[in-house]
């Protein structure tokens, strides 16, 4: 089935986002080459914007859709700033799937992806992903405050101590922690924090405002992965998404690629005072709607990214002059930690062995990749297969394999090799 496209105008949308769709199937850890996208008016099935087909890497085109005047996400307005859409893929062997309230804001890329589950496409059941209120925008219940520093536990062997670690997953619970019918949500750790930022930022803001909430929310985040805050109190989770306690998180959300790259480049940094062991609990409010005198404003942050302010600065002015910024040493779940060096055209030694051989296994399940010959030398074909991996897989294109083209390796390379084992 080609490409198709209908035309769509509304006269309150003026402007133009972007939207790009990801599948998966499930089952076999493979992109889901050949499955029929529609995008279609929310709350209008009949509606069809798009109809597209998924690649070799399971991507669509990237599309251009109508999306509100840029002002509305530029201030706090009774108008919502970005627009909606729905989207259903169907592919022989699978059950159909459906994600409703894709947000679009104007001036951003949005990325959608859908994991496929066994089935039959024409059986009623169907995997449907609401996506909720972006939180500046809904209602949502203030954060109950808490002391930004923690007593420690004894290691339990969730994590290790006494350094914080990143780990491979976090455990989000659906509901306040009380709600033991709430399910619970395993997600890759760059993944949750993305969707974090997608549902409590506009992706339009400064580069350094969306750097310095992405911070605070990595912080956050370690915080309670460090702490074991909900382990120690006998939950199996490792934070929720009532933003009352935790974070925003919507699972199954589109994730905006402003976003998703600034996450990319510092998922391993944090915020943490003077003899301190562990990340602050940066804790956050919009500043408009609701009032945190002491924490970081969502809209304040955004003021002092207009006025040109280091996403450093940013977190000083509300968290105090004596924060700063520190690496997690360890990343758990990844074959080795980053070299410190970028490896380009020229680069040799075991590193890039490394690299050539994740490449080759990433191939066998996205074959678009070009397959390398592994002898430690970073040359043309290299730089063509990387560039290409970056492609596939959101990163910029530049053929360098640098921090977070390392760590994205890394996790494709494990996450298809475990597929492998299993099938």
């Amino acid at each position: 089935m080609p490409y198709i496209h209908n035309d769509f105008s509304d006269p309150n949308l003026t402007e133009t986002g972007r939207l790009q769709i990801g599948t998966l199937a499930v089952s076999a850890g493979l992109p889901a080459a050949g499955a029929t996208v529609r995008v279609t008016q929310h709350g209008e099935p009949g509606n069809i914007i798009e109809e597209m087909i998924s690649d070799t890497s399971g991507r669509t085109p990237t599309i251009n859709l109508p999306a509100p005047p840029i002002d509305y996400s530029m201030q706090l307005t009774d108008v919502r700033p970005y627009s909606e859409y729905d989207v259903s893929v169907v592919m022989d062997g699978f059950e159909r799937a459906y994600v409703e309230g894709v947000q679009i804001l104007p001036d951003t890329t949005s990325y959608q992806d859908v994991s496929l589950l066994p089935g039959d496409v024409g059986s009623d059941q169907a995997e449907v992903i609401t996506i909720k209120d972006h939180t500046l925008w809904g209602d949502f219940p203030p954060k109950i405050p808490e002391m930004d520093t923690k007593p420690l536990p004894p290691a339990t062997g969730l994590v290790v101590l006494p350094e914080p670690v990143v780990p491979e997953y976090v455990i989000v619970h659906a509901g306040k922690p009380t709600d033991a019918s709430a399910p619970n949500h395993w997600v890759s750790f760059r993944d949750y924090i993305k969707n974090v930022a997608s549902s409590e930022i506009y992706a339009n803001w400064p580069e350094q405002t969306i750097l310095a909430n992405v911070l605070a929310i990595l912080s956050f985040t370690l915080n309670r992965i460090y702490t074991e805050w909900y382990p120690s109190k006998g939950y199996d989770f490792t934070v929720t998404n009532s933003t009352a306690f935790d974070q925003a998180f919507s699972f199954g959300r589109n994730i905006f690629e402003e976003i998703s790259r600034v996450v990319d480049d510092v998922f391993t940094t944090f915020v943490t005072r003077p003899n301190i062991r562990q990340p602050l609990l940066t804790q956050y409010c919009d500043g408009k709607r609701v009032s945190c005198p002491t924490w970081m404003t969502q809209w304040g942050s955004k003021n002092l990214g207009d006025q040109g302010y280091a996403a450093i600065d940013i977190l000083k002015n509300f968290y105090g002059h004596d924060v700063f910024l520190m690496q997690a040493k360890k990343v758990a779940g990844v074959p080795s930690s980053y070299p410190g060096t970028p490896l380009q055209m020229g680069s040799t030694g075991e590193n890039v062995r490394v690299i050539q051989e994740q490449l080759n296994a990433i191939s066998n399940n996205f074959p678009a990749i070009p397959k390398v010959r592994v002898d430690g030398i970073f040359g043309e074909d290299t730089r063509k297969s990387v560039e290409t991996f970056q492609s596939v897989f959101r990163l910029a294109s530049d053929g360098i394999v640098g921090f977070s083209t390392w760590y994205k390796l890394s996790q494709i390379f494990v996450s298809v090799t475990r597929m492998a084992e299993l099938r």
